[in-house]
């Protein structure tokens, strides 16, 4: 082999020009389809000569696409790679190098081959990384606005929605899919899929294919079937791990899996999952955001239907494998369905959080949106789990254990799937979806498409599981009831409520109340019962009564999981008539933190920081961690101890940031302490030179 050639990459020229610039090492990153110019020297032949070779995957080959072999033309080629001659000096050669738009992503290896002389030799110049290019309309992720491709692919920050769908909350979190060897996490995620160790000369030849890239990454990273990125954890205690509800970005979760010898990190819920997938995908070039389905349901048999089951006494029970999340996040990534037709190209859904098996291992989708919305639930991927996600109608059902009986209370058909939501592009807004997904609820239209996607699955024949029998058959009720919210929802202080109940009938009805107050996870798996009470009350003709529920703070703290959700549930035993099942769930907020940034914030210079936090209970609080991170605003995750603060005690904590880049920049922080888990905020920081 000839002397090693030194290879100028001209990072920052190709970065600019590839939209790549925020890459932080000294490996060339560009994008496919595209040419990026190199330099190298060390050759004495004539230009005519040089062949080079770019390859990837542990086996290179032409059959396979990984391995290209091309020489100087005059003009880039649109088909395959293709070099063009920039310019020579005595001792070096400029080349612009274009791959094309379908080409594998991944790191490459680039060598020249020198033919003219007598003894051909053949000089590596180095690897680069090949990533997709939204920006470029050849391409599978091709995102014709500009605004998009900057949020959806170089946004570093994002807000995740959460709460319920009365009270919608949301909460930042740190992407950084720039930041220190990121993007080598991202490629070793890759290299560790089951695709990859059972062929991994055809998983690498897949990899020119954004709905193959996602659905293998969806499998990733979850820790389920192949000791993937984050293990899930719905138990309501962490130990041996972090509290999903800690964290506030992927980067310390990516860095933590790769510094364990890529040990599942301890422990993630949906929001985790999403955000995680977000950042792998952003990373490689594939537009992605999170969404949030509120009310979302996991209809483990595919019947189109979720079932709840409630006590006499208005306990909620963990029956069957059907439930109502609060709410659920999952992913959306753009690009084209060529399997599935122009129609259903643009946004697809992608879920990395382990719900159901699909081909035998914890993945899904992606299920194309315009698919889910026309109800087309035979089309590739996991359309019909997706679909009932945002679609499936409920059941409430009252179960006597001794018996085993159960009885319909009511079914919803549009109770599921509301306030889809998502980040605005270039604002900290929240963006409704829901009509991406289906048609107004309750619109004849809507139905249409519910008892289309039946159909297909199958479920129209005439012993139609879903269709209630003779005795499950609702009947009227005679009541009406509903819980209404008092006064605030905030940890630390009391909560009231006012049940309501209205008389339907034109005669008196007499009403026995069985109610129940549990502390939930926001699966709203039932944990800890708080309270339970009951009434007996007479209602007149037509008349409406309140009645006021007070839950103390001292009663429920420490039944509250860090989830801060309850759900209050009221069964009716109505004389002579049915039973009326009332229920709201509640997810009660955090008090406030306050940050300030003292003074202007300039890149490489040191800003002071404030964070305030004042104790709103009469207690003292104890354990406070403040745990501060943001990208280009300091390294890594900044956490600090802060002392126990005493009844209403104010506490303040300073310390410096030093913005290493210009322009608008979000500082997401976390307070904890023993009585108030994971407050969170962020705050904008507009960065100047």
């Amino acid at each position: 082999a000839a002397t090693q050639p030194s290879t100028d990459w001209h990072l920052k020229e190709n970065a600019r020009e590839h939209h790549t610039s925020k890459f932080s090492g000294d490996e060339l990153v560009v994008r496919r389809g595209q040419a990026f110019t190199v330099t190298f020297n060390g050759t004495e032949q004539p230009e005519q000569s040089l062949i080079f070779i770019a390859e990837t995957g542990p086996k290179p080959s032409k059959a396979t696409k990984t391995l290209a072999t091309f020489g100087i033309s005059s003009t880039a080629s649109t088909e395959g790679w293709s070099a063009v001659l920039q310019s020579t000096s005595s001792n070096s050669v400029s080349i612009s190098i274009s791959s094309p738009h379908n080409a594998v992503i991944g790191r490459y290896r680039l060598s020249v081959r020198t033919t003219a002389s007598d003894s051909p030799s053949t000089a590596r110049l180095g690897t680069f990384v090949l990533l997709f290019n939204p920006w470029s309309s050849g391409d599978d992720v091709f995102m014709p606005s500009k605004a998009e491709c900057e949020e959806y692919v170089l946004e570093e920050f994002g807000i995740i929605f959460a709460g319920n769908k009365n009270h919608i909350s949301g909460f930042g979190w740190n992407f950084g899919q720039f930041q220190g060897d990121i993007l080598d996490i991202c490629l070793s995620i890759m290299d560790r899929s089951l695709y990859y160790r059972q062929d991994p000369v055809t998983d690498v030849s897949h990899r020119h294919d954004p709905k193959y890239v996602g659905r293998v990454l969806s499998a990733m990273v979850n820790a389920n079937d192949d000791q993937g990125v984050v293990l899930g954890n719905w138990s309501g205690t962490y130990e041996g791990g972090k509290n999903p509800t800690s964290w506030t970005g992927s980067g310390e979760i990516l860095q933590n899996w790769k510094k364990s010898g890529f040990k599942p990190v301890r422990y993630g819920q949906c929001w985790v999952f999403a955000a995680v997938l977000t950042t792998v995908l952003r990373c490689l070039g594939i537009p992605t955001r999170t969404i949030t389905n509120f009310s979302s349901a996991h209809d483990a048999d595919g019947n189109l239907r979720v079932d709840e089951f409630y006590d006499a006494e208005g306990n909620h029970l963990e029956r069957g494998a059907d439930s109502i999340w609060n709410f659920h996040v999952w992913n959306e990534s753009w690009f084209t369905r060529n399997d599935l037709g122009p129609s259903y190209s643009g946004w697809q859904v992608l879920d990395a959080t382990p719900q159901e098996e699909s081909g035998g291992i914890y993945q899904c989708g992606p299920a194309s949106r315009n698919a889910i919305k026309e109800g087309e639930v035979d089309l590739e991927y996991d359309c019909p789990f997706v679909f009932a996600e945002v679609n499936a109608d409920c059941m409430y059902w009252n179960y006597d254990s001794a018996t085993g009986k159960k009885t319909l209370i009511l079914s919803k058909s549009t109770e599921i799937g509301a306030s889809i939501s998502t980040k605005a592009v270039g604002r900290d807004d929240r963006v409704d979806v829901t009509r991406d997904y289906k048609y107004e609820e309750g619109s004849t239209k809507e139905r249409d498409i519910f008892k289309k996607a039946r159909k297909k699955l199958g479920l129209e024949d005439k012993f139609d599981p879903t269709a209630p029998t003779q005795e499950e058959i609702e009947q009227k009720p005679d009541i009406s009831g509903k819980f209404k919210v008092a006064g605030s929802l905030e940890v630390g202080k009391d909560l009231n409520l006012l049940l309501v109940l209205v008389n339907l009938q034109s005669h008196a009805k007499t009403v026995d109340v069985k109610m129940t107050a549990w502390s939930t996870l926001y699966t709203r798996r039932p944990v800890r019962e708080i309270w339970k009470d009951s009434i007996s009350v007479t209602l007149s003709p037509k008349e409406e009564k309140q009645f006021p529920i007070k839950i103390k703070y001292n009663e429920y703290h420490q039944q509250l999981t860090t989830d801060k959700t309850i759900q209050v549930t009221a069964i009716c035993h109505v004389e002579d008539g049915v039973q009326v099942l009332v229920q709201r769930n509640i997810a009660l907020d955090s008090p406030a933190i306050d940050v300030q940034v003292l003074g202007e914030a300039k890149v490489n210079k040191e800003v002071d920081v404030e964070v305030v936090f004042t104790n709103p209970i009469d207690t003292e609080v104890m354990d406070c961690v403040l745990q501060v991170e943001g990208s280009d605003l300091l390294p890594g995750v900044l956490e600090l101890r802060i002392p126990p603060l005493k009844a209403s005690e104010k506490s303040s904590t300073k310390f410096k940031l030093v913005p290493s880049e210009a322009g608008p920049k979000h500082l997401l922080v976390n307070f904890s302490c023993d009585k108030f888990p994971d407050i969170k905020t962020f705050k904008m920081v507009n960065v100047t030179n």
